[in-house]
């Protein structure tokens, strides 16, 4: 068990950058963030890079024996023996008592402590190699910027009863179930951690989140796989996260030319708004909201921060190019230009070595997340904030995946961008979304027929193949499907077609994706270009179960072969009825 510094209640004077309070296990994340400290410690000695700060945010973890204590205290593991919905699990949690312990602790916290904070898991079972359970708790930031102590300690308790209480939401259960985990298996510490960023009137955010992969499952030109791939964005990471539009590149090139055909595209598929800490009023209350405390904002109104100086290019309509820096007037394009291209500051040559860091101490390929924040009034005041590392689960077995080899008549897909390494000749059935019914506005739609699908076929024990359109996982659903994991969970195999509007790249940074590839999960992409277009003619041939408005359901007499090649990134799914 790891051991850290009891907590002293001095948040910020105390000796100790990492403290706990509380007893117990202090979880998968809080670990891997502790193993981060001395990973930093013998990279960056001094925690400098050319002039660039680089530190893990101040944290107190607070323990899962005050987990247990609360659930003991408040007679809830009786409560929670029942089914019941995620808003009234929250609703008990928000009315139950925190044990006499940690209030203390709390209210020093609170007494002391002006900036956002970020309350966020740690459970047992987090980021571990095989089942990092990324994305599947919550995490709630608060303002923390109230006039009175009181108040200040009131928000505080409200967002730890909720991070507990997502320890026993619908999406944690149902992905324990995929895991093979058990509700008692499970127990909860929670991180409490300062948001890293600068205030800008109601605003909270940092210049630039990213999460970094040592391993690129979807390499692009002269990249290679052994590469990686960093993906960043403006404001806070929910962006990258939960699939939203952000800039990926790789580590290799840096200042290669971004995955689009023409200048419009690459306007179209921009960052055009950013999360951020509302430290304004709050116009509707509610503990029960993840985002109760953040709000939405728009390219201006970072621009009118000066927080785009750094990040963004512009679009020069006379000259018809994109030039980076914001020094002229035009639309801005959020490519990072100014950071990777003439490193100020050189955030590429730092997240190389600590990727490389992190590798040889975990002894695999990882992931890594973090923030970085340039001082909007001293552009030489540059802090990266590194805010988590987890292991990844990457496949070496060789495979073959040859289409011609196969009748053309046979292959329902052949793809040049797919996920994974192996063969799967264990799937009879085949959930698909309608082409001729497919309507962007309907895909939180989709998302509810798909669930009572994959419900009925997890019972059956029928893993699946799944084909929809867009991005799968997305929060946006005009990027694609909004499907949560727990709607989906049953699919050993899913397939990502593009349609006109709505082909955004693939996003190698989310929850959602590392969760695919713990599970191993094929992934396979089907762009709209000749060779990797789907066979629906041979899908509609198929015997078909009972359908939906949107989505179809075919079951196969003999299972369906699924090839994919992780060295080439080819994959084929073969139908042999």
């Amino acid at each position: 068990m790891t051991e850290l510094p009891h907590f002293e209640r001095r948040f910020f004077q105390g000796d100790a950058e990492i403290s706990q309070i509380g007893s117990g296990a202090i979880g998968g994340k809080a670990s891997g963030l502790v193993s981060a400290r001395s990973i930093l410690d013998s990279v960056f000695p001094g925690r400098l890079f050319k002039k660039t700060k680089i530190y893990i945010p101040r944290m107190a973890v607070i323990a899962c024996g005050c987990f247990d204590e609360f659930l003991e205290l408040n007679n809830l593991r009786s409560f929670l023996s029942s089914e019941h919905s995620d808003d009234r699990i929250a609703h008990t949690f928000q009315k139950a008592s925190l044990p006499t312990s940690i209030l203390g602790d709390l209210r020093s916290l609170a007494q002391e402590v002006h900036v956002p904070l970020a309350l966020r898991s740690s459970s047992l079972l987090e980021d571990r190699i095989f089942r990092p359970f990324a994305g599947v708790y919550a995490t709630k930031m608060v303002a923390n910027n109230q006039p009175s102590a009181d108040q200040r300690f009131q928000k505080l308790a409200e967002a730890l009863k909720f991070v507990w209480a997502s320890t026993f939401f619908k999406e944690a259960r149902e992905y324990r179930r995929a895991a093979e985990c058990t509700d008692e298996d499970e127990k909860m510490a929670v991180i409490v951690q300062e948001i890293v960023g600068e205030r800008h009137g109601p605003r909270f955010y940092p210049v630039i989140s990213g999460v970094a992969r040592s391993f690129n499952f979807y390499p692009s030109g002269r990249a290679r796989p052994e590469n990686g791939v960093v993906s960043l964005a403006l404001g806070l990471g929910k962006t990258i996260v939960d699939g939203g539009i952000c800039w990926s590149y790789s580590p290799a090139h840096p200042a290669a030319p971004p995955p689009w055909n023409s200048i419009d595209e690459q306007l179209k598929n921009t960052q055009t708004e950013f999360w951020a800490v509302n430290m304004g009023e709050i116009s509707n209350y509610d503990p029960l909201r993840e985002d109760e405390y953040m709000l939405r904002a728009d390219l201006p109104a970072a621009e009118y921060d000066n927080s785009l100086r750094h990040i963004a290019s512009t679009y020069d309509c006379a000259a018809d190019r994109i030039t980076p820096g914001t020094g002229r007037e035009g639309p801005r394009l959020l490519n990072f230009a100014p950071v990777l291209t003439l490193n100020e500051p050189p955030l590429n040559p730092l997240i190389k070595l600590l990727l490389k860091g992190c590798e040889d101490a975990l002894g695999s390929e990882v992931e890594i997340e973090f923030a970085v924040n340039i001082n909007s009034l001293d552009p030489g005041d540059v802090r990266f904030a590194f805010l988590q590392v987890r292991p990844m689960v990457v496949s070496s077995a060789r495979i073959e995946v040859d289409p011609l080899a196969v009748p053309a008549e046979k292959v329902l897909l052949y793809s040049e961008k797919a996920l994974g390494n192996g063969v799967n000749r264990d799937i009879h059935d085949i959930v698909y979304i309608k082409p001729e019914s497919f309507d962007a506005a309907l895909t939180p739609q989709m998302a509810l027929e798909l669930e009572g699908i994959n419900r009925r076929l997890l019972e059956q024990k029928r893993p699946y193949l799944l084909i929809g359109f867009g991005r799968w996982g997305s929060s946006e659903s005009w990027l694609g499907i909004p499907v949560l994991w727990s709607q989906i969970s049953g699919a050993r195999a899913i397939v990502e077609a593009q349609i006109p509007g709505m082909s955004p790249d693939l996003s190698q940074g989310s929850h959602f994706f590392h969760n695919l590839t713990s599970f191993e999960v094929y992934y396979l992409s089907a762009p709209q270009t000749a060779g990797s277009t789907i066979n629906w003619d041979l899908l509609r041939l198929q015997t078909h179960s009972e359908e939906g408005k949107l989505t179809g359901h075919v079951i196969l007499r003999s299972p369906l072969e699924l090839r994919v090649d992780g060295r080439s990134g080819r994959g084929i799914v073969i139908i042999h009825d």
